[in-house]
């Protein structure tokens, strides 16, 4: 891993409050990323931001919390890291929503939910923030997916089209952006050790995969900077008896 290649890069990570959003603001941290933070929970976020700040004097943390399921609510946040921040080198399309219902008791409602939080702000904020990184010809784009980007379960079907769009959003965007030397990344977990893994109960939490773990392995795989990338990643468990 080349720690040097990130040293001093500005970070916007979406669901930063959550499990793997967390873990990805320390390792960031750790490398000497400036980090653009967001949630939908204020007091979570400056939980976080003083946490990271006690520990890395020298960083510089920008939160502001956003509901990305609402356009005004993402053009104002767009507006407001544009005036602090100006510009973002890596982009983590982390934040995601999770429903797990039959069908025929899913609204229209929930799944535009969904789908807007899935896979609409990921295109939002890639479309506004790829713009400095094709500028500057250095740039991280990494969509957070899941198994549910190649796999269809029962009772699960707004949330695996909004994941099997993610994938596609992201080889399309990997095509686009390549030849500029913008990397995007399709990163697909199994389920995960945290809150929202908790809602499926149909699996073993105790299997799940480590958020840490996650993390890490993400950075690593976005630190290489010659020839070599891994444009889609998907990441399993092992379960032993």
């Amino acid at each position: 891993m080349n720690k040097e290649l990130l040293h001093n890069k500005n970070c916007l990570i979406t669901g930063a409050t959550g499990g793997v959003g967390k873990e990805l603001a320390e390792i960031f941290a750790k490398n000497s990323c400036n980090l653009i933070l967001t949630g939908r929970n204020i007091k979570k976020l400056k939980m976080l931001k003083m946490n990271l700040q006690s520990r890395y004097k020298n960083l510089s943390i920008f939160i502001e919390p956003c509901d990305l399921s609402d356009l005004k609510k993402i053009s104002e946040f767009i507006r407001k890291c544009r005036k602090s921040v100006i510009t973002v080198d890596i982009l983590v399309n982390c934040a995601g929503i999770y429903l797990k219902k039959p069908i025929h008791k899913t609204t229209i409602q929930e799944f535009e939910l969904c789908f807007n939080i899935n896979t609409r702000a990921p295109f939002i904020l890639s479309k506004e923030f790829s713009k400095d990184m094709i500028k500057r010809h250095w740039g991280r784009i990494i969509n957070i997916g899941s198994s549910s980007s190649y796999s269809g379960f029962r009772n699960s079907s707004a949330y695996c089209t909004s994941k099997h769009a993610i994938l596609g959003f992201s080889r399309s965007l990997y095509d686009e952006l390549k030849e500029k030397n913008v990397r995007v990344f399709s990163i697909s977990p199994g389920s995960i050790k945290t809150g929202m893994g908790k809602l499926d109960k149909s699996q073993d939490y105790a299997t799940f995969l480590d958020p840490k773990e996650v993390a890490k392995f993400i950075v690593d795989t976005i630190s290489y900077d010659a020839e070599l990338i891994s444009e889609e990643v998907r990441l399993n468990r092992v379960i032993l008896k």
